[in-house]
């Protein structure tokens, strides 16, 4: 039993080292799979050394059993990066795991049908461009404007529920294209009308992501609401129509666990903290800062949310318009990584860039600054009180 149990254990700690690199904070569903599973095994294989240490005879069980019932772990494991690696290969992952983002920096005009178009017709462009994932920018589908976005807000589906095209043309367009092209679509934002039940309607700014087959994964409303005034140069308070989200939201794809909120939720780094915490690895916010605020802090702020959560972060702005009646987005839709860089940066016109994230890099930069690890959870921790 004691050879025995030394092989099983050399074979569980060669486990480790791979569920290190394709499990936790770092991978989607399957590589937490492959994470968890060796945890299993080397508590059963602890049991059968603690057996051994004290001298304790084997009647409860026979040797094998806990042989067997580890390998029984391995197994899982081994099943769980079959899967992990056939999911990692449909990402097209080579070498290392890659994926390729689109960020679509289109106008909007005051014609709804005519955005619901412009923006049908860019994630065909992205998609035919290679992307996996697609992201379209804050509010494409209305003015960005107080007093427009109840005239614009049609209901939007929650996770796992559908679109009528007639009552929702915008959110029914999104699903449709990421059916369509097999692609994850984050669907931006659009202002989002919901009745309560005591006849009330809510607006929301709100961002539903699609999978390739069609379904909606997530959900998030602006949790944040963009109510400023800079003396001289902006006022705007969304407040005025919408109301503010609760929630933390995220989804899982075959390369890693992806957050979403929406602009000015980037301000605040609870959020993306607690998003980091739940184990996303790509964090993006459809936004469009202005000409006043989007010089000063629009890369200021990806850069920062990136370096403090050790992830890549995405933004994707609506085009600068023309009229300069309009609301003027600052542009700029950017992919920052987990160091910092500036990967790519659009103009401020009518554009689509794309990036290959390469996500092996994530756990070099977590290696190498370990922050997480360090944090004095003694001293200071993150109280998250909403849903999650």
């Amino acid at each position: 039993p004691g050879r025995s149990l030394v092989m099983a254990w050399r074979a569980v700690s060669g486990i480790q080292g791979v569920a290190q690199r394709f499990g936790g904070a770092t991978r989607g569903v399957v590589g937490r799979a492959v994470a968890d599973a060796p945890a299993r095994a080397t508590s059963t294989l602890g049991v059968l050394g603690t057996r051994q240490q004290r001298g304790r005879k084997w009647n409860s069980q026979p040797p094998l059993w806990y042989l067997g019932t580890a390998a029984g772990g391995c197994g899982a494991v081994w099943a769980a990066m079959e899967t992990s690696r056939q999911s990692r290969a449909a990402c097209a992952a080579a070498p290392g795991v890659k994926v390729r983002m689109a960020l679509c920096q289109i106008g909007v005009t005051a014609d709804k049908p005519r955005n619901i178009q412009h923006a049908k017709a860019a994630l065909k462009k992205a998609a035919a461009g290679g992307a996996q994932m697609i992201s379209l920018p804050e509010c494409w589908n209305s003015p960005y404007a107080v007093d427009c976005f109840p005239v614009y807000a049609e209901p939007v589906p929650a996770v796992g529920g559908t679109a009528d095209p007639k009552v929702s043309p915008s959110a029914a367009m999104v699903i449709q294209a990421a059916k369509e092209h097999g692609v994850f679509i984050v669907g931006g934002s659009i202002p989002e009308v919901e009745v309560q039940k005591d006849g009330k309607k809510n607006v929301y700014n709100t961002s539903i992501t699609v999978d390739p087959k069609g379904q909606v994964v997530a959900k998030h409303r602006k949790m944040h609401l963009f109510d400023i005034d800079v003396p001289g140069k902006i006022t705007f308070r969304e407040s005025d129509t919408l109301t503010a989200g609760d929630q933390c939201t995220y989804f899982d794809t075959p390369f890693g666990r992806v957050g979403v909120a929406i602009c000015y939720d980037i301000r605040f780094p609870e959020l993306s903290a607690q998003m980091r915490r739940v184990g996303c690895d790509i964090l993006v916010f459809p936004g469009a800062f202005n000409m006043t605020t989007g010089p000063a802090h629009w890369t200021l702020l990806q850069r920062a949310r990136a370096v403090d959560e050790q992830v890549f972060v995405v933004t994707v702005s609506p085009a600068r318009s023309p009229d300069p009646k309009d609301y003027q987005a600052w542009g700029h839709s950017s992919v920052i990584s987990p160091w910092g860089d500036v990967l790519v940066e659009a103009d401020s016109g009518d554009e689509i860039v794309f990036c290959d994230m390469d996500l092996d890099k994530i756990a070099d930069f977590r290696s190498s600054i370990p922050t997480e690890q360090q944090k004095r959870n003694d001293l200071y921790k993150l109280n998250w009180k909403s849903k999650v």
